[in-house]
């Protein structure tokens, strides 16, 4: 296919050029391509997005999303390549459960889906997980999403057998016993709701240990959804000691704050929770400055029955995949605080390298994976009209800009705007 008059996002910055895909790569890239042609005129066309880390709840948790549904809301986001969690039923440590999500997703056939392995069996934090087997079967890291390892010889052990097979352990960052059950985090926010609250050193503490272990064993390691001002400095400093950590924030860490559960939508509870001003503000300052290396969505989609409960109730998660560029281009590129260039990099290049997968660029011979996107178009959230089954935003009314108009996969347009 042809492809005509695109602003391309390339190496040195925009550009208007034609390209050309085959076979599923970008072959050509030029001024002028003769012959007819899709026009892209008017549009940004960008890198396929790649996000490390979403839930698509699918063996077990169909009612919540299934690998069909979750794959059509990363197309609508503008994903070209999703990362899926091992909180399923069963639990994803094993190669059947990775082989069955690969060709569950090959069938489905919209955007490239790869497995993420349990760290220990049956998320137990007991007995290490077959990881061999996980990664011969196509896993492509390996997390305990949504728990911590308690035994901290137990991870020294998860980090040096996922070394041995080319991977990384991609870690959720809570100590359970100071947590103690908490909705959101403590501070003013929690007082006046009166809502049980956690100490952002539940995190820190965990995020530190990570560190002492891949600065110990000169490993490195991955930190999910960073939430917390001390949180990023922690991973700073570590980063200017030469430490292997790289690391993740989400779009409603850097957007939202704990004033926002004073309406008691439990929309807004996520784990780890909103924060506090100088949280988001911090959260912000480290993308800038590279302390922070990606953006993820953290898509946790739930049933509306798992969210129309008591806050203390409900379960924790955004459905975030079909929303999560526009809200992180209006924060941070429509406010000033980066280019496009930069949050594009946060969002595809940036995430493909942390896990070695192929994409991230335009450019000849590279995968045909692209986006095109009004850059301009301002547009209203709406969780009733996402593909997603789950519906379960804070976002909705709320007006931003960056809207999809086409995802292109392999050279194939897998979704476009009607």
């Amino acid at each position: 296919m042809i492809f005509k008059n695109a602003e391309l996002l390339l190496e040195g910055g925009f550009r208007r050029a034609d390209f050309r895909t085959e076979n599923g790569k970008i072959v050509e890239i030029k001024e002028k391509i003769e012959g007819e042609g899709k026009d892209l005129r008017g549009l940004a066309v960008l890198p396929g997005l790649v996000d490390i880390h979403v839930h698509l709840r699918e063996p077990g948790f169909e009612k919540k999303e299934d690998i069909a549904s979750g794959c059509r809301a990363a197309v609508k986001g503008g994903f070209t390549q999703i990362c899926c969690m091992p909180n399923t039923k069963p639990v994803t440590d094993n190669k059947v459960t990775v082989t069955y999500i690969k060709a569950r997703a090959r069938e489905v056939n919209l955007c490239k889906v790869h497995p993420v392995g349990a760290i220990t069996e049956g998320q137990k934090g007991e007995t290490l997980a077959a990881i061999g087997g996980m990664k011969a079967a196509g896993a492509v890291a390996l997390s305990e999403d949504g728990k911590t390892v308690k035994d901290t010889k137990l991870m020294a052990n998860a980090m040096l057998y996922a070394s041995d097979f080319g991977l990384k352990c991609l870690c959720h960052c809570e100590d359970e016993y100071l947590a103690d059950g908490a909705s959101v985090n403590e501070g003013y926010s929690s007082t006046l709701t009166g809502l049980k609250g956690s100490l952002r050193a539940a995190e820190d503490i965990i995020i530190a240990r990570e560190l002492c272990l891949a600065e110990s064993l000169n490993l490195p390691v991955h930190i999910c959804h960073v939430s917390t001002y001390s949180g990023v400095q922690l991973i700073r400093e570590a980063k200017a000691r030469g430490v292997k950590v790289t690391a993740e924030t989400c779009p409603h860490y850097f957007t939202l704050t704990d004033e926002a559960i004073c309406s008691f939508n439990t929309y807004t509870k996520v784990n780890p929770p909103l924060r506090e001003e100088r949280d988001r503000l911090a959260v912000i300052e480290g993308l800038k400055d590279g302390t922070l290396d990606c953006i993820v969505t953290d898509h946790a989609p739930h049933h509306k029955d798992d969210k129309n409960v008591e806050y203390p109730l409900a379960a924790f998660g955004i459905s975030g995949l079909e929303t999560s560029f526009a809200l992180s281009y209006t924060a941070l590129v429509k406010s000033g605080e980066m280019t496009a260039e930069e949050l594009v990099k946060k969002m595809s290049a940036n995430p493909a390298a942390i896990l070695n997968l192929e994409g991230g660029a335009l450019k000849e011979g590279a995968p045909a994976d692209f986006i095109a996107v009004d850059l301009n178009e301002e547009w209203t959230i709406e969780p009733e009209a996402f593909v997603s089954k789950g519906k379960n935003s804070p976002f909705g009314g709320k007006k931003v800009f960056g809207k999809i108009k086409c995802t292109a996969v392999d050279g194939e347009i897998k979704y476009e705007e009607k």
